[in-house]
């Protein structure tokens, strides 16, 4: 093998900046979307639970579209067709803002949302009904319901999957560089193009992305350790 090892280009200079800023964005970006689809999801995990059959048909429909179309076709849909079916006020505001970005969270926080939804209903099923009964003869309707008494147990019951769900998401987050945004894998990718050192740029970029994943399953460690048993110990 006649290749030559140069890791000082990944570990200094502005080859170096360039991964620090792709690894702010793309923690930016999962943090964003986090958020957002854990919003997403339990709005729609309580559409799927709706007694009311146009809400339901309509959670039903969600669920099974977003999570049986790539999630790469929905980043390029956003991408490219989000002109045809927001409100030119939105378009307009994610041009001044940073358009490939929006784009991609968008996708992102609908993709995972799905998912989430799922994960979430389930927790809610694992909830005695006995409970939800329970509260609706004292007078809560099936919102106040959900909110005050089913919810917050069901939330805490599904934490290890959400936490998966998350990491997905922080994986996936590196299909956004096929739109432009400079996330990690974007930025790794230009260092290889004006280097010619494929394999520096992207093993950094796996030890960042194996970091980052460490980083959430130690969450879910520390949640399991520290909440989870002590409340089954009571």
């Amino acid at each position: 093998m006649n290749y030559h090892f140069d890791w000082a280009v990944v570990t200094s200079g502005k080859y170096f900046e360039w991964l620090v800023s792709g690894v702010h964005v793309t923690v930016k970006l999962s943090l964003v979307s986090i958020a957002l689809s854990f919003l997403l999801g339990l709005v729609v995990a309580i559409m799927r639970m709706s007694p009311f059959r146009p809400v339901l048909w309509f959670a039903h429909g969600y669920l099974e579209f977003f999570r049986n179309t790539p999630l790469l076709v929905q980043i390029f849909f956003w991408y490219f067709g989000s002109y045809k079916i927001l409100p030119v006020a939105v378009n307009d505001w994610m041009v001044r803002q940073d358009f490939e970005f929006a784009a991609a969270v968008i996708a992102l926080t609908i993709y995972t949302s799905a998912f989430i939804a799922e994960d979430i209903r389930s927790g809610v099923r694992s909830i005695p009904k006995e409970q939800m009964e329970a509260a609706r003869s004292s007078g809560f309707s099936y919102i106040r319901s959900m909110r005050y008494i089913i919810l917050p147990q069901a939330v805490r019951l599904t934490i290890p999957p959400l936490i998966n769900q998350f990491l997905n998401l922080m994986k996936n987050s590196s299909l956004a560089m096929t739109i432009g945004v400079a996330e990690l894998m974007y930025q790794a990718r230009q260092v290889e193009s004006y280097t010619f050192k494929g394999f520096e740029a992207f093993s950094a970029a796996t030890i960042v992305y194996v970091g980052l994943s460490f980083s959430i399953t130690g969450l879910m460690t520390v949640y399991r350790r520290k909440l989870l048993k002590p409340l089954k110990a009571r």
